[in-house]
């Protein structure tokens, strides 16, 4: 058992009831797990976890000058570089969803000299498996996707071990719901009750606190306000929690007819 892993476990009717806790992805990863298993089989999955958000860590953390995305972002402006499979398929998605959410949804943001054109820099080639950055100072920031992201994998995880019922809270900003609270029907958090969905968010609390950034006009979106997905799709639901903070009026409109089918709320907080 990893020592950074806190966890506390005890019996619930048939089914074990484990609760554990760790630091991942700059911020903390809460975990509840519920079925008939003992804690030393709930602790396994607990570890495939960790292992897993460190390994993603290892791979897109853009702070990380020695993650694999660092690298990239050092030479890809230079000449094609090969990466790994996991990594070009979260490049490969998040340019797609660029498209998708009318460009307010952006991992160039970060970018020398960015404008509106710098993400078409960015040429995958699916044959070698590599990335080249045709623009020079382009960098992928990975960082408005990366937890949504970490939860499918952790989804896929849960469903490979057969556990129905769990919740898994990263930050309190992207949250995987399955199945029922050990003593109620799904997972309410705070008045949003989530079944086999995911929840995700993205906004500023407080006049100060400033962190995304508007693909528009490259600034720091302003104003108090919280936008929270429920999506089944935990990538998805990241990228469009993104999007609708950066959008203006027209495209907030125009993206809650296109992702009709998810569960939008938009929080003016005070």
């Amino acid at each position: 058992m990893q020592h950074t892993i806190q966890h506390l476990y005890k019996t619930h009717g048939d089914d074990g009831l484990l609760y554990a806790w760790f630091l991942s992805m700059h911020t903390r990863v809460d975990i509840i797990l519920c079925c008939q298993k003992s804690e030393n089989e709930l602790m396994l999955v607990v570890n495939s976890i960790y292992d897993t958000l460190r390994q993603l860590e290892r791979i897109a953390n853009y702070y990380d000058p020695s993650s694999e995305l660092s690298q990239v972002n050092q030479r890809a402006s230079t000449a094609p570089v090969m990466i790994s499979q996991s990594l070009y398929r979260m490049i490969s998605l998040c340019t797609e969803y660029h498209k998708k959410t009318l460009g307010c949804f952006d991992v160039t943001i970060h970018s020398d000299n960015y404008n509106q054109d710098t993400i078409h820099s960015i040429h995958l080639y699916p044959e070698a498996q590599s990335v080249f950055f045709q623009q020079a100072g382009t960098t992928i920031n990975l960082s408005g996707f990366l937890k949504g992201y970490a939860l499918d994998k952790i989804r896929e995880i849960l469903k490979v071990h057969i556990i129905a019922n769990a919740l898994i809270n990263m930050g309190n900003s992207s949250i995987l719901a399955l199945g029922n609270h050990p003593v109620g029907s799904g997972w309410k958090i705070n008045d949003i009750l989530l079944h086999n969905e995911c929840l995700t968010t993205s906004g500023n609390d407080s006049p100060n606190r400033r962190h995304t950034v508007s693909p528009q006009n490259g600034k720091l979106v302003e104003g108090v306000k919280q936008i929270a997905v429920v999506t089944a799709n935990g990538s998805i639901g990241e990228i469009l929690s993104t999007a609708l903070f950066a959008a203006d009026s027209e495209q907030t409109k125009t993206l809650m007819g296109i992702y009709a089918q998810c569960r939008v709320y938009i929080y003016p907080l005070c």
